[in-house]
């Protein structure tokens, strides 16, 4: 068990602080090439089918860098592997901007999804170690929070960088600033002293461990659903600034600016996700129906709402629609992440976790390569969004049919933390 010291506010403010930034500017070096997509296309003399691919492989990366990381982050301190990241993500985004050839734009997107891999699993670590179980919940809230935050406040940012500085200057300055909290982090982290590591597991024990998640029906349940939830939100954070623009005949600031909007609705919707599983637990609903059926309902107003965009109902009807779908794909995010916190043993909830959103990771990667191959062959996103319609209504029906209240240990125990936090002991699930 980790005992938390007396340690100085000011500290665990300063590590919150950093992991905050840290978030929020991972997803801002994500949205620069969705931002300046069509100043790239025109510049690299690319196709939609291009961009879609280079879209595209950054999630590929972060995917097939899931699992390792997952490990890492339970071996190595977070001062040094999140420092690693930082700088190699800083890195390949400066050098993005520094590239003169389409391939080379691929290899910087690659090592963009290996540097960003570990963030969020080893900052979760960070802050378990920092915090006793009593506050985690609000500060691990914060700090995946910063995930939804970063989307909305990178295009009026990248947008005024890319107004001075055209798209290769744009690149090159967040990349710095990322840089410049990677080394903050390294130079102003510290592990709080006095706490008690976490102890060895062998090699071995670790490959059973993710063998036995493997052959768990839930896993894959839950591993496959994420990818239909990924999928259709990050749709919308790779090609909506195009979208508008090609539908509406936006310029690239006025459609940057108006992505921000539904990024925002995005934000509350993962908030809304937490507080309402919690309300649904408090009222007696079983741990895994209290997740399951926001879930499921959210992701059908998520599919419903992608669908009706693909109508020509005027500029301001198709904002209130795409909203309405990120609002609601937020909440299916927050609550499909807490099942795994509800079907996992504490000891296997970070390696599940990592399973899962390598399923969310591969949802990712399709979504931006499909959208691109469809608009090239339709020379519309209407079809690419009806797409989208259908495998969100795949995705409710896995999570519907797919999980059995057994999947969870005790239907009807409380749930002690807030869905944003580590398990307790006392809320472990079947999976153990």
């Amino acid at each position: 068990m980790t005992v938390i010291p007396a340690i100085a506010g000011w500290r665990r403010r300063l590590s919150v602080s950093l992991l905050v930034m840290a978030g929020c500017i991972s997803y801002i070096d994500r949205a620069a090439l969705s931002i300046g997509n069509t100043a790239i296309m025109s510049s690299m003399h690319m196709s939609y089918t291009d961009m879609g691919w280079l879209l595209s492989v950054f999630a590929w990366a972060y995917l097939v860098s899931q699992i390792p990381a997952g490990l890492l982050a339970d071996r190595l301190g977070g001062r040094m592997l999140l420092g690693a990241g930082l700088c190699i993500w800083s890195c390949a985004q400066i050098g993005f901007g520094l590239m003169q050839g389409v391939a080379g734009l691929f290899v910087c997107r690659i090592l963009l999804g290996m540097g960003e891999s570990p963030l969020f699993l080893a900052g979760t670590r960070v802050l378990v170690r920092w915090f006793p179980p009593a506050e985690r919940g609000t500060v691990i809230g914060l700090f995946n929070g910063s995930a939804a935050l970063g989307p909305a406040l990178a295009p009026p940012l990248l947008l005024a960088i890319m107004a001075f500085q055209g798209w290769r200057g744009m690149s090159v300055s967040i990349g710095v600033l990322s840089l410049l909290i990677g080394l903050l982090w390294v130079f102003y982290y510290r592990d709080p002293t006095g706490t008690a590591s976490a102890p060895f597991r062998p090699p071995s024990v670790l490959r059973d461990d993710l063998g036995y998640l493997l052959r768990q029906r839930s896993s894959w349940i839950v591993t496959a659903g994420f990818a239909g939830i990924i999928y259709l939100t990050w749709l919308y954070a790779t090609w909506l600034p195009a979208w508008l623009q090609s539908a509406y005949h936006l310029t690239a600031a006025q459609a940057g600016l108006l992505s921000a909007l539904p990024q925002i609705c995005g934000f509350a919707g993962n908030l809304t996700g937490g507080l309402l599983s919690d309300r649904l637990m408090s009222q007696g609903m079983g741990r895994l129906e209290a997740c399951r059926r926001p879930v499921v309902l959210s992701m059908i107003v998520a599919a419903v709402m992608t669908g009706l965009t693909a109508l020509n109902t005027g500029l301001t009807i198709s904002m209130f629609f795409m909203a309405a779908a990120l609002f609601a794909g937020g909440v299916a995010m927050s609550a499909g992440w807490t099942l795994g916190t509800v079907i996992a043993a504490e000891h296997r909830v970070a390696t599940l976790e990592a399973i899962q959103n390598t399923g969310g990771s591969l949802g990712g990667a399709l979504a931006p390569v499909i959208t691109g191959i469809m608009v090239d062959h339709f020379g519309s996103f209407a079809p690419s969004m009806l797409v989208a319609c259908g495998v969100g209504l795949t995705c409710a029906a896995i999570y519907q049919f797919g999980l059995r209240e057994t999947d969870a240990s005790d239907s009807h125990a409380p749930f002690p933390i807030s869905p944003f936090s580590l398990p307790d002991p006392a809320n472990q699930g079947t999976i153990k």
